[in-house]
């Protein structure tokens, strides 16, 4: 190492610099005032151009050398150095960092920099004095998509919970999101929603009883959670379906004596069977054992006891008088199954809102139909209303991003027919739902879709998925728009119509969207309470208080029916009714 004075306009800046990132204005006018007043306390750092070249590249200092031209200055002190086999980066980042903490962004691509020329992890660690875990982490982070890394170097940061979802994720899926998500010059990122769409539901190998052997049949491959305390077991897998597969095949295979694999119930807790009594305390050996899967897929297990066995009627007086003859008692007949099942119903919900929001989406719709299906859409069990008629406030600002397409920069109204058709279309299909579940919109999304011809884009139903879940009656009946023949076994009468419908169409009729009368009866029945509340258009002066409200219990509800297990033992209906807050 040597000191001479050089023209700081002939030093080179090094293109592997660390500090990548801009410095704000008011950090180069301090360091421009500092230098006029007392000059440069530190020399750069320079060492000589590469093949026998006469000038000096820059190790560090690029800010010292732009402000001192700044400054006008005709020389500089500099420090000149061996060139290092890396081109000074390792020094460039442990001289950035003792000075001053690089900005994250710089950090991981500094990290990406010294491992493309040649540095191991651990000797980063070690020059650096982080642990190797850490720098993991780093290399991890800088994997995540450019477009996301430049916003974050402009100090528009995710909390760290956000970060760990976003690099968890593909390049290909963070520039889909990013694509979506992209803020406009000058604003911060909404990373909660770009967190939120790249988000998948993990499965954690501590929560596995299934050992290698499982996971390798169903396809299981672990990932480390680098952001996780790093003194227990973080792998994790976003296959979901193949862990809960290979956590019920262990199930199967140690099923103890006197076992059952039962489900979960919507409260998580195990759906025993009917009459059981659950056993909380130490159990007898007279008792049974249900396994069954958490919310986090491990296994749980629970004892049960079931009533004792009661002797039929009459039982004890044969004995006694020696007659065989017993009392008759009443035949217990299995439920029959439903034309379709739960399952059944799900497949037709899913079918009805893809069809539905297609037919949204492109089929011709009149703008009077437009502003109909708008007041229809609001009246859906699934929407809920921020209202300032009460204290209650419901449901997220969801339709916000519709709004912000007709507002111009000071909030006014501006808009042509074009955008608001697609603006009225969009926010339709974000309201209108057929699913089942909490997303159902009820009654008014089938007549929805029955008012703009929905039906001609529900998809093929003869396949065997769908098929599978119809009883034997409804089999038979769809078999009489064909010239199939009813079989004998029902799997054969599925696979004539599957084979059928591969190059046709079928739809089963309770799939049409075409309303049932008695719901819509129910319904119509809306319009008497309206009238009887006095909440008239032409009665809007009277005060919210005034206004009688409908009872809970009569603006919607969902009906959903137990599986059917196939053997015939009645189930008992659960009702969940939704509620929706109308706002005047």
């Amino acid at each position: 190492m040597r000191h001479m004075q050089v023209d700081p306009r002939a030093l080179t800046d090094n293109p592997d610099k660390t500090r990548q990132t801009k410095s704000t204005p008011q950090a180069d006018a301090l360091l421009l005032a500092t230098i006029k007043a007392v000059g440069i306390i530190v020399p750069p750092l320079v060492y000589p151009e590469p093949d026998g070249g006469n000038g000096f590249i820059i190790e560090s200092g690029h800010r010292r050398k732009r402000q001192a031209i700044a400054a006008e200055l005709e020389k500089i002190d500099v420090l000149v150095v061996e060139a290092a086999n890396d081109n000074g980066v390792m020094r460039s980042m442990v001289e950035n960092i003792a000075r001053e903490p690089l900005n994250p962004v710089d950090q991981w691509r500094g990290i990406e920099r010294l491992v493309a020329l040649g540095w191991s992890e651990e000797a980063i660690a070690m020059a650096l004095a982080l642990p190797v875990r850490q720098i993991r982490k780093l290399r991890l982070l800088a994997n995540v998509f450019p477009a996301m890394l430049d916003q974050m170097a402009l100090g528009d940061m995710p909390n760290e919970q956000q970060l760990r979802v976003i690099a968890a994720a593909s390049v290909d899926e963070q520039k889909e999101v990013w694509k979506a998500n992209k803020p406009k010059k000058g604003d911060t990122a909404s990373w909660w929603s770009i967190a939120k769409a790249l988000n998948k539901k993990r499965m954690y190998a501590k929560d596995a009883s299934f050992g290698d052997d499982l996971a390798a049949a169903y396809g299981i491959e672990w990932v480390e959670d680098l952001f996780a305390q790093g003194d227990e077991d973080n792998r994790y897998t976003t296959n979901v379906e193949g862990f809960l597969g290979a956590q019920h095949e262990w199930m199967t295979n140690n099923l103890p004596k006197r076992g059952a694999i039962v489900e979960m119930t919507n409260y998580g807790q195990p759906d025993l069977p009917k009459k059981a009594e659950r056993v909380y305390g130490k159990p007898q050996k007279s008792d049974h054992t249900a396994m069954y899967l958490d919310r986090d897929g491990k296994v749980q297990t629970a004892h049960f006891r079931m009533p004792e066995a009661k002797n039929p009627k009459g039982t004890a007086g044969a004995a006694a008088g020696g007659s065989n003859e017993v009392e008759d008692e009443p035949i217990v007949t299995s439920k029959p199954r439903p034309d379709v099942t739960q399952k059944g119903h799900d497949m037709i919900g899913d079918f009805r809102t893809d069809a539905l929001h297609d037919a949204l989406g492109r089929a011709p719709i009149e703008d009077d139909t437009l502003m109909a299906l708008l007041v229809l859409a609001f009246a859906g069990v699934n929407v809920r209303v921020d209202s300032g008629v009460n204290d209650h406030v419901f449901g997220t600002k969801r339709f916000s991003r519709h709004a912000v397409r007709l507002l111009d920069t000071n909030g006014k109204l501006a808009f042509d027919m074009d955008t608001l058709r697609v603006t009225a279309r969009s926010a339709l299909i974000d309201v209108l739902s057929c699913r089942r579940g909490m997303s159902n919109s009820g009654l008014v999304s089938r007549i929805a879709g029955n008012a703009i011809g929905a039906d001609a884009y529900l998809p093929n139903m003869g396949t065997e998925d769908f098929l599978f879940c119809l009883s034997r009656q409804s089999l038979e009946a769809s078999c009489k728009e064909t010239s199939i023949l009813p079989r004998s076994r029902v799997r054969e009468t599925r696979a004539a119509l599957v084979d059928h419908y591969k190059d046709a169409h079928f739809v089963h009729p309770t799939a049409l969207f075409a309303p049932d009368a008695k719901e819509l009866a129910d319904l119509l029945k809306q319009a008497e309470i309206v009238e009887d509340g006095g909440t008239e258009i032409e009665e809007a002066s009277v005060a919210p208080s005034e206004t009688e409200q409908p009872d809970g219990d009569a603006i919607g509800e969902e009906r959903g029916d137990d599986p059917d297990t196939g053997g015939g033992d009645e189930t008992s209906d659960e009702e969940d009714t939704a509620y929706g807050i109308a706002a005047e």
